[in-house]
């Protein structure tokens, strides 16, 4: 855990950060996603509650910040009251944008195969700093996680660190965290403590070690937002590849996760896909061209040009350095030439 901090609502390739984590827990199908919310909470919740997501969502509030601790204790409360008390509990921060899908199912899988209380993902990053680092007893049991601000020296070498994602057995996890006292430097309620209150009390505590670290990247700055961001486009990329579309270089060809891209598309270098835009079947993007809620058809040639919310017709060459304004609509076969710009006509 890196900050006990409200983060602001971030943006990572064209989506709201938040929505990376909720991804990743649809493999699991969850009865529900309770969402807590306090700093700019309408804000969180209204951007939220307005995205596309399969999953049923329920919003709580966290009032008053008193720690992740707190924070769970009151997301309980949105869970639905006939739920299995036997049940689990998943504890995702909504700053793990880089979580896997594949990471949460073998938590869960290894959490309800091992019939533990709890079940923690780790992590083993190169830099471990600022990270709660995890201590181990007896048959490699974790026995308690330590926050690096509360650590000893000898804590502090500790190369396992925690990641915040936890799976817990649901008819323990709420007595656990009545349990916790703010004892630390930031005077907090850590959910972290509520492994070392269960393992104090007899109850095995499990764990996962992530394949990759840096799925336990947590974003705390814009530095840190970047770096999320760019492993984001990389697996992007990669997946257009895989279906089809050629990029003559990848690592300056930048496609938010929200835009549709059809096969036999080529992207050259310094092109631009943003928002909610859709690309038809065997077009030619690039170089040089940013296009930002475009609807791009069939076998088009769209090159050192920039567009935002216009349409572009099928077998239609746009540019070179045309601008396209908002509400432009070409029809298929339009050849525009170059220096067009679409504001300036009529």
């Amino acid at each position: 855990m890196k900050s006990e901090r409200p983060k602001p609502l971030h943006y990572l390739c064209g989506r709201p950060m938040l929505m990376y984590v909720l991804d990743s827990l649809r493999v699991v199908d969850p009865d529900r996603a309770v969402i807590v919310v306090g700093h700019k909470a309408e804000r969180v919740t209204r951007k939220i509650s307005g995205a596309e997501t399969a999953l049923e969502l329920e919003f709580v509030e966290q009032h008053v910040q008193r720690g992740t601790g707190d924070a769970v204790l009151v997301g309980l409360v949105g869970l639905p009251e006939d739920g299995e008390e036997d049940g689990d509990v998943l504890v995702v921060p909504g700053d793990a944008p880089l979580l896997r899908p594949e990471t949460i199912a073998a938590l869960v899988d290894r959490h309800r195969s091992h019939d533990v209380a709890a079940t923690v993902l780790t992590a083993r990053p190169a830099d471990v700093t600022g990270y709660g680092r995890v201590v181990r007893g007896k048959e490699d049991r974790i026995v308690r996680i330590v926050e690096q601000r509360d650590a000893t020296a000898e804590e502090l070498a500790i190369g396992e660190i925690n990641t915040s994602i936890y799976c817990f057995r649901r008819s323990v996890l709420a007595p656990a965290l009545r349990r916790l006292e703010p004892d630390n430097s930031q005077g907090e309620y850590y959910l972290t403590d509520v492994i070392g209150v269960l393992s104090s009390a007899g109850y095995a505590v499990d764990s996962l070690v992530a394949d990759d670290a840096v799925e336990a990247s947590g974003v705390n700055d814009r530095m840190q937002l970047a770096e999320a961001e760019a492993v984001l486009r990389r697996r992007t990329n990669e997946l257009l590849a895989r279906n089809g579309v050629t990029m003559l270089d990848p690592a300056n060809t930048f496609v938010d996760t929200t835009v549709v891209v059809g096969r036999d598309v080529t992207l050259f270098p310094g092109t631009i896909l943003q928002g909610d835009t859709v690309i038809g079947d065997g077009s030619e993007i690039g170089p040089n061209t940013r296009l930002v809620d475009c609807a791009v058809g069939s076998a088009c040639v769209v090159e050192n040009s920039t567009g935002r919310q216009a349409t572009i017709g099928d077998r239609s060459v746009v540019g070179p350095y045309a601008v396209l304004v908002p509400g432009t609509k070409l029809a298929d076969g339009i050849v525009t030439g170059p220096f067009y710009n679409s504001g300036s006509e009529g």
